[in-house]
């Protein structure tokens, strides 16, 4: 079993790959099975019913909007419904699963709990991602200016720890310590998160939850995986099985980019023998 589970399209607003493209690169690379993740990140992203959409990209006056990007979410009827048409073009030839990636804050879980609830029986997978604090995002700097490297990253791992507390409806935990993606003062030692991850591997346990290897630590030439081998470790350590491999790939050439790194790594570093697909939010473990 080969399987991507954590894939863009143009749903997202950070992708223009048609899902087409993805599926059929999938099939050319003999996978069996994938799920698309498309992007929800309340509080800074609007739905599309909301209307009023922000459109930004290009040199701004004068660009074409094909050449720009919607500041939305997903188009859930749209998304769903071109789903389900994929697979039936597809039937035989590769399985596709219904995802969600929720850029969750502890601010905007109840935005979720209504979305979760409204789509939950089409859904068969959900990422927990966090992208953002108190709608600062980590990519553009803002929620690390003006704090210490102790302090971003510490404030990084308490919101995920207190969004578990209040959000329920998700399947795995995202590239867990993504603000290593995005940290300028280099490695912060883990060590000194260690015990805040902790909690939060023990919370996702508890409650039945997973959490991904997601494989475009290679694109982002991050020298771990991502999460890191020792977050990995000790989730495996704590008693953790419930495990994805997904490649984050938003264009069809990343789609599948080094899960056999991966694969390698979880097996034969850490001691993995299982990973999961899911169905209707329900995990299936495979052997590697």
């Amino acid at each position: 079993m080969r399987a991507d589970y954590h894939l863009h399209c143009e749903f997202s607003d950070d992708s223009r790959e048609r899902m087409e493209n993805q599926i059929e690169r999938a099939i050319e690379l003999g996978l069996d099975e994938i799920c698309f993740t498309d992007h929800v990140d309340y509080g800074i992203k609007k739905d599309w019913s909301d209307g009023n959409i922000v459109w930004r990209g290009g040199d701004g006056v004068g660009t074409a909007k094909d050449q720009m990007d919607p500041c939305a979410n997903v188009n859930y009827p749209e998304y769903f419904s071109k789903i389900d048409r994929m697979r039936e073009t597809y039937r035989g030839q590769l399985v596709i699963k219904k995802g969600l990636e929720f850029g969750i804050q502890t601010i905007t879980a109840d935005q979720f709990r209504k979305l979760y609830d409204t789509w939950k029986n089409e859904l068969d997978f959900v990422l927990l991602s966090m992208h953002q604090v108190n709608n600062l995002e980590f990519w553009t700097q803002d929620f690390q200016r003006g704090k210490t490297q102790k302090e971003y990253n510490e404030e990084y791992y308490r919101e995920i720890y207190n969004v578990q507390q209040i959000f329920k409806d998700y399947s795995v935990l995202a590239h867990l310590d993504l603000i290593v993606r995005y940290d300028e003062n280099g490695i912060y030692p883990f060590e000194n998160v260690r015990d805040m991850v902790a909690e939060i591997l023990k919370q996702a346990i508890k409650d039945g939850k997973g959490i991904e290897l997601n494989t475009s630590s290679w694109k982002y030439r991050l020298t771990d995986t991502q999460p890191s081998r020792a977050i990995l470790k000790l989730y495996k350590d704590l008693g953790g099985k419930v495990l994805t491999i997904g490649s984050d790939a938003h264009n069809a050439n990343m789609l599948a980019d080094h899960m056999e790194d991966a694969v390698q790594i979880l097996r034969d570093e850490i001691g993995f023998t299982e990973f999961c697909t899911f169905d209707h939010m329900k995990p299936t473990f495979h052997s590697f």
